[in-house]
């Protein structure tokens, strides 16, 4: 089997409602799918996405530009792609659209691997299981009144989910723990809570407002200051009981192997196109491992899925549906608010055609 094309594919996925973040208003999330053709006629399936449509043109160029290191390749062999792509663009570094155009192809290569073996990549690694908790992402947000957190977080629990996470940042730090307290008062002790910072404090503050939100046991603190602070962020570590998640805004095994050794993180949380794709994703996990640490891959869940089913320190996984309308099937739950971890070769999930054309721009 060799592959013989690479197709893109730019589409446009609004967002139900505006969403204000800590530095952007987020419309819409905005992909450059990837599909491997063969000369025998599999094919691969890989995607990396911006927000609002912002350089996706610029992730589109990277994508082709990495077109010739794949064409005439075996996809028994991604990990020679993978280190020729790492190789290619060493010029312009290994951050940022370099790494997430390596992401995309790499994604498909994986994909394709699993329906040349017949297996969930889950399973052409070694899977650990065939279920995996799962939070619900994307909504709690600092744009909510305390009455539409509650009914939200509430909707969630009878939705089936069993850990949510939330946004922290309001300019006086009461307000945010009234905040986390009505959003745990409205989903009873049972259910885990997690609070995305969005890197918006220093570590003083951080520590101050995370000391004061103990009391409700929340299963995270994530990103309580710039992503680059690893400093910032290993001196909020050592100073809460309640864990510290980070590492989705760093970029392959460097910035992630620099998190470790500061202690950094007390769970860590590669997103699988700042990795560079499933191939450096897994390494990453597996350096985590060594230093007892846990992961929750941020991001991707229907790709997330099968690879944290093969990582024994893989603790949950986000699902945050901006994705999901591309996709033909819902990711179910079971009644422990667990996903299944799906069987179907590849990646398990594929993309659906007419939701493609629909959002195609």
């Amino acid at each position: 089997m060799k592959i013989t094309k690479l197709n893109l594919q730019a589409v446009s996925v609004p967002l139900p409602a505006p969403i204000p973040s800590a530095r952007i208003v987020i419309r819409t999330a905005d992909c450059v799918l990837v599909t491997l053709e063969t000369d025998e006629g599999a094919t691969g399936e890989g995607m990396v996405f911006t927000l609002n449509g912002h350089r996706l043109s610029v992730l589109h160029e990277t994508l082709r530009s990495l077109e010739p290191l794949v064409l005439g390749l075996d996809p028994g062999m991604s990990g020679a792609f993978w280190s020729r792509a790492w190789s290619d663009i060493s010029f312009l570094g290994h951050r940022g659209a370099t790494v997430v155009g390596m992401a995309g192809i790499d994604m498909a290569l994986w994909d394709l691997r699993g329906k040349q073996a017949g297996l969930n990549v889950g399973r052409l690694i070694g899977a650990c299981r065939d279920a995996l908790p799962i939070y619900r992402s994307g909504s709690l947000r600092l744009s909510a009144s305390i009455d539409q957190l509650q009914k939200e977080a509430a909707g969630f629990v009878k939705d089936g989910y069993r850990a949510m996470k939330m946004s922290l940042g309001k300019p006086g730090m009461q307000e945010d723990v009234e905040r986390v307290r009505a959003v745990r008062e409205a989903i009873g002790p049972g259910v885990r809570l997690m609070a995305d910072c969005n890197q918006q404090f220093t570590p003083d503050r951080a520590i101050r407002l995370g000391r004061r939100l103990e009391e409700f046991e929340l299963g995270w603190i994530e990103e309580p200051v710039p992503y680059h602070d690893h400093a910032g962020e290993a001196q909020v570590a050592a100073a809460l009981d309640t864990p510290v998640a980070s590492g989705e805004s760093e970029y392959a095994r460097f910035g992630m192997m620099e998190m470790l050794q500061r202690k950094s993180a007390d769970i860590l949380m590669p997103d699988l196109q700042r990795m560079g794709g499933p191939t450096e994703f897994l390494k990453v996990a597996h350096a985590a491992e060594f230093f007892n640490t846990p992961i929750s891959p941020h991001l991707f869940t229907e790709m997330s899925l099968s690879l944290a089913a093969a990582l024994p320190n893989a603790m949950i996984v986000e699902h945050m549906p901006w994705f999901a309308p591309l996709y033909g099937a819902p990711i179910p739950l079971d009644a422990e608010g667990n996903v299944k971890v799906p069987t179907a070769p590849g990646w398990g999930y594929s993309f659906d055609p007419e939701a493609v054309a629909r959002f195609a721009v």
